[in-house]
């Protein structure tokens, strides 16, 4: 089960015009700034990541709005974890176990996601805040990751689940971003 204090998420590149050409982005966006906006009711650490910014563009807008002064992460590599940077946020977080969101699921998500299991991390992807440009592909990466550790929740499970109790204050604010 997941836990509050342990737990943190990662967004990886959510961002300029293949944001627009994943498969259902509309979708996908809405979910993942309702994941974000989740994440900071409930106050875990967020760890945004930007594939080659200046290539392919920045997080797209309604998802920063909702990250107010988080600062991405640049990265050239596929798997974050081969970022120094990237690594040394992580670690420096204390926490044990990661939600990751983003896209594409086949390419980034899974090699960050699988890079991060391998390091001994527990790693939960939020099956309905990933997407790629083909829906075979989203299935691909989730099925990939199942296989190499990676275990598999949604926006509103893993919500719930770190919430625990609907008499927590944070309640509320989760239930008004699930319905």
């Amino acid at each position: 089960m997941l836990s509050r204090d342990k737990t943190g998420l990662v967004v990886v590149d959510v961002q300029g015009k293949l944001a627009r050409l994943v498969h259902d982005s509309d979708t996908l966006i809405a979910n993942c700034a309702k994941m974000i906006a989740g994440a900071k009711a409930l106050g875990l650490p967020i760890v945004l990541l930007e594939q080659n910014p200046e290539k392919l563009g920045s997080t797209v807008d309604e998802l920063r709005a909702g990250l107010g002064d988080i600062n991405p992460i640049t990265k050239f590599t596929f798997n974050a974890c081969e970022s120094s940077e990237f690594l040394a946020i992580i670690k420096d977080t204390d926490v044990d176990s990661w939600l990751v969101c983003g896209i594409e699921a086949h390419i980034c998500v899974y090699q960050t996601a699988t890079g991060l299991a391998e390091r001994g991390f527990n790693v939960e992807l939020v099956s309905d805040c990933v997407s790629s440009r083909t829906l075979s592909n989203v299935q691909l990466g989730i099925n990939r990751m199942r296989g190499n550790g990676v275990q598999i929740t949604g926006l509103e499970m893993c919500l719930y689940e770190l919430v625990k109790d609907c008499r927590e204050p944070e309640f509320k604010q989760v239930l008004s971003l699930i319905r």
